[in-house]
């Protein structure tokens, strides 16, 4: 069972940027006073809101720049000083992640009579929504990739922001699968808090994108390679750039379930093995067969002795590098051989399983997947938590490189599992926690740390922080006020 510990927040003397728009940080900070002072006899789950509401309000007008709403990648809450760095389509995808969590935690609380909150904040957020998606645009680039099955114009989004919409370079390795795929999970998050069809559409053109790096040839015993590179420059296939694309699958499935509609579908004749042939199939069948086997690839090929997954198959034979065969006087991509596991097990690789898991026992009640969601969430806690490492009866999770990201994708992975695995319930719980001591020692003019339990670095110059932890710290929050 979840345990909430009510903390009431710290609210810190906010200082005025010289580089962040005053009149718009004043604005967000007195709606917080009064939105606290609303909050002060509301339950748990109104407060993990109400932050998440105030997180991102906060980093809106920090991070954010411009009409065209450029992201900033650090802010320094002690200097008040963002750097000129722009952040990738991945950081900003998280602020779209954010706001998509507090839009469901809206609707929640609507459907179950508490409307205050909802009424405050629903419609500014759906536009807010709308803004991003957007100027999401300027990472937006068109190439034509060839692929295994097919050569085929592709727009989609590259890593780095462009100064014009459309114009991204999105070639080679300038951009990669996972980003689309968390794209396509917003999208779809995006279609189910406003039933706007435009981010379904976009959802399943990058779906089809995405799946179209593949890999269906054939090994010498005549059993399909599979999985996904990294990106379409890459040849090392990655937990990130394939279970990621599982629960996204089955919501597409869900939506299409009851329908007849068709799509074209690409792979290569299991008979010769070498052919490259198309057909009509329903939708609903399409994107559950292929959630089964990007999962059933994952488990077979990156989880580790330890019970969590490696971070990618590399050992390439001969070379690193994308080989090209011709069928038929067509010229199409060729498998590269990747002997073995290798990389950090990074939480977020196990997170996306763990999603995965849920999501795939929901809608088939197949209990192999139940069980390999028990198993993952244990060991995934066990390998990724500490407790008491740095505050008594406090687990510590890791805060470098990109970790308090990945770290908040572990924890949707065990929501998804909490409500056929009770046990979930304590991992999550350590994250509510962790948010909590943040919130109440560390808050800064409405900053939360790198570190939500060792704090800030003495030196104020060395608080540079990323905009995506803000964002990730307001989805948790977010998560957390649906938990039941």
């Amino acid at each position: 069972m979840i345990k909430f510990f009510r903390i009431q927040p710290i609210l810190a003397f906010f200082l005025i940027s010289v580089t962040v728009p005053s009149a718009c940080v004043n604005q967000v900070f007195a709606h917080e006073k009064q939105s606290q002072e609303f909050l002060d006899d509301q339950d748990k789950s109104q407060q993990n809101l109400l932050r998440a509401i105030q997180l991102i309000d906060r980093s809106m007008a920090a991070y954010f720049a411009d009409e065209d709403i450029k992201m900033h990648r650090f802010y320094n809450p002690f200097t008040q000083v963002r750097s000129e760095e722009k952040a990738s389509v991945w950081m900003y995808s998280a602020a779209i992640e954010a706001v998509n969590a507090v839009l469901n935690g809206l609707k929640k609380q609507h459907n179950v009579g508490e409307s205050k909150l909802y009424e405050a904040h629903y419609t500014r957020y759906v536009d807010l929504l709308a803004k991003l998606h957007a100027n999401a645009a300027y990472y937006l680039g068109t190439f034509t990739l060839t692929s295994f099955t097919q050569n085929k114009e592709w727009t989609v989004y590259a890593v780095d922001r462009a100064r014009e919409k459309g114009k991204a370079n999105v070639t080679g390795v300038l951009n990669v699968y996972d980003d689309q795929m968390w794209l396509v999970h917003e999208l779809l998050e995006a279609y189910h808090v406003t039933g706007e069809k435009r981010y379904l559409d976009e959802a399943e053109y990058l779906t089809a994108y995405v799946l179209d790096g593949w890999d269906c040839t054939f090994d010498e015993k005549g059993k399909e390679n599979g999985g996904i590179p990294w990106g379409p420059g890459y040849v090392t296939k990655h937990a990130c750039s394939n279970a990621p694309m599982i629960s996204p699958l089955v919501r597409l499935y869900e939506i299409y379930k009851k329908r007849g509609d068709q799509i074209t579908a690409h792979s290569i004749d299991s008979t010769d093995k070498i052919t490259r042939i198309t057909r009509k199939e329903k939708k609903s069948d399409f994107y559950l067969r292929f959630a089964k086997r990007i999962y059933d690839w994952q488990k077979a090929h990156l989880l580790n002795e330890k019970g969590v997954y490696a971070d990618m198959m590399g050992d390439c034979v001969p070379e690193c590098t994308i080989a090209y065969e011709i069928v038929n006087g067509t010229r199409y991509r060729k498998n590269t051989e990747l002997r073995k596991a290798v990389g950090t097990a990074f939480s977020y690789n196990s997170g996306t399983m763990l999603s995965g898991a849920a999501d795939l026992y929901r809608v088939t009640n197949v209990k192999s997947y139940l069980e390999d969601g028990k198993k993952l969430a244990d060991a995934s806690f066990r390998h990724f938590a500490k407790l008491g490492q740095q505050v008594p009866e406090h687990y510590s999770y890791a805060t470098d490189g990109f970790n308090n990201w990945f770290n908040g994708v572990l924890l949707r992975g065990f929501t998804s599992m909490y409500p056929i695995y009770g046990k979930a319930g304590t991992y999550i719980d350590s994250f509510q926690q962790n948010l909590d001591y943040g919130y109440a020692h560390f808050l800064k003019d409405g900053f939360l740390p790198n570190d939500l339990l060792a704090g800030w670095a003495m030196n104020p110059n060395k608080n540079d922080l990323e905009g995506m932890f803000m964002f990730t710290y307001a989805t948790q929050y977010a998560t957390l006020a649906q938990v039941k």
